[in-house]
């Protein structure tokens, strides 16, 4: 992709671009020292340079590094994915000094970062713009952790901080932890997947009673934070955090008792994820019946939680107090199954729904024919994407009463109805309706109909509607008979 203006510059991924030859090898599109960077000269107004996920850059960024005193305004400077060598690390360090306008630096997924953060850092100052920092995947170490916890008091401008997927540093959490406290304007944080333990839990928790405009708070897949949240005191003054993230925690029954008088607390929360925690589901009955405080919420994910009826219950009548709903997934959730009618008040009001995820809920025919009858009435007439995948209980009946009151949905994009992967079946007359139900959908881009087999009639009738709506519609199926 290029875009190019007078002040911004964005090449990602095209010096990866390939040449295609009859019989000749590929070949890499353009080497760095005729690429953009010549043109570097004639920008002086520069301000955005984002050329990730080029590979070549890598043992060539001096090119680059050596004219960076010509675009002295740039504020945002992206090289994510660019296979950064220790050598280009210790040049960017050095060219970072004549850049005193930069308020963003994205260096993810070069893992030569590693190691050698402080090369890169070390020059920037108290009174830094840096507002956004971005470090995902670059293998930085316990000594690197160390460094990011000396360098944020210098960053009073900063309000993005990612270092996911960066596992080592969890050793010098004590040290980032101790920094946050002094990023006040921070309102994004981010650290899935860095190894975080039950104590990096209080930690964490110390400093977020200095981080009072946080936004988002990312702390998933940390397997070993379960059972730390015993004291959330800190997280409950994030009055103003609007998204948190703690899916794949490993979340305790304890965890649950002690976030059920937390979360209600954050009264502007619109994102939550909690899934993958599948000891909520004998344990989080309280936690989720108080999610009905959140007025503002309008993305809930609380999949793979292994939910019960008690809390599947508990879940549904503090849904009724959602208004603002757009995302919901609670796919994976197997006592779902016949019991969809609990959904119902919710699926009536929730006039704001984009996404609707039930895969593998092992819904039943009775299921369908009340979804049926909650589209037939006019309601998710917003909906954009609907996911049934993986619900192979469910039978020819309910297929076709499902497809018959399909074309109601006008905004729908995209329907998964695909079988589990060990499970093949015949399409059965309802495909009729499916197709007839498509024609009205005039925004549908993809169907998902893996495992579902074809006849050949089946076919011919796929291949009629591909030729008369001439569209973009993708059928994703399971072949032919």
């Amino acid at each position: 992709m290029i875009l190019f203006t007078e002040s911004s510059f964005t090449f990602r991924g095209q010096w990866r671009r390939l040449r295609e030859g009859s019989g000749q090898a590929l070949c890499p599109y353009k080497p760095p020292h005729v690429g953009p960077f010549a043109l570097l000269p004639s920008l002086p107004d520069l301000e955005n340079l984002d050329i990730s996920w080029n590979d070549v850059i890598g043992g060539n960024l001096h090119v680059f590094t050596q004219q960076m005193h010509l675009v002295s305004k740039l504020k945002i400077l992206r090289l994510g994915s660019c296979r950064l060598t220790a050598e280009d690390v210790r040049a960017l360090g050095e060219a970072l000094r004549v850049l005193p306008e930069l308020e963003e630096l994205n260096l993810s997924w070069n893992s030569k970062v590693g190691g050698n953060l402080p090369l890169i850092l070390q020059t920037l100052q108290e009174g830094s713009k840096i507002q956004t920092l971005e470090l995902v995947d670059c293998m930085l170490t316990s000594e690197d952790g160390v460094f990011v916890g000396q360098l944020l008091p210098r960053l009073q401008n900063l309000e993005v901080l990612d270092l996911s997927i960066n596992r080592n540093i969890s050793g010098s959490l004590n040290s980032i932890a101790h920094g946050l406290k002094s990023t006040s304007n921070l309102k994004v944080l981010k650290l899935h997947s860095c190894g975080l333990s039950q104590r990096s839990v209080k930690l964490l928790d110390a400093a977020f009673r200095y981080l009072c405009e946080l936004r988002t708070l990312d702390l998933s897949c940390n397997k070993e934070l379960g059972g730390g949240f015993e004291d959330t005191a800190g997280l409950a003054t994030l009055e103003h955090l609007e998204g948190l993230d703690l899916h794949q925690c490993s979340l305790t029954a304890d965890d649950m008792l002690s976030l059920t008088p937390v979360i209600p607390l954050l009264s502007s929360l619109q994102e939550l994820d909690l899934s993958a925690n599948k000891e909520m589901g004998s344990s989080s009955e309280n936690l989720l019946s108080r999610l009905r405080f959140l007025p503002a919420l309008k993305s809930l994910i609380i999949s793979n939680c292994a939910l019960e009826s008690e809390t599947f219950t508990a879940l549904a009548e503090a849904s009724i107090h959602l208004p603002a709903l757009k995302i919901v997934n609670l796919s994976w959730n197997k006592c779902i199954g016949g019991n969809l009618k609990l959904l119902l008040e919710m699926l009536k009001h929730s006039m704001s729904l984009q996404v609707l995820r039930l895969s593998s809920c092992s819904l039943v025919t009775e299921d369908m024919a009340l979804l049926a009858s909650v589209i037939q009435t006019g309601h998710l007439t917003r909906l954009q994407k609907l996911d049934l995948s993986y619900n192979d209980s469910i039978c020819e009946a309910g297929w076709t009463i499902f497809c018959q009151n399909l074309w109601l949905l006008k905004e729908l994009t995209e329907l998964d109805i695909s079988l589990r992967p060990s499970t093949f079946r015949k399409c059965g007359q309802w495909f009729r309706h499916l197709l007839s139900a498509v024609t009205k959908l005039p925004k549908i881009t993809e169907i998902g109909m893996k495992r579902w087999l074809l006849s050949a009639s089946q076919e011919e009738e796929l291949q009629g509607f591909d030729q008369d709506q001439r569209s973009s519609i993708h059928f994703d199926h399971g072949g032919f008979q």
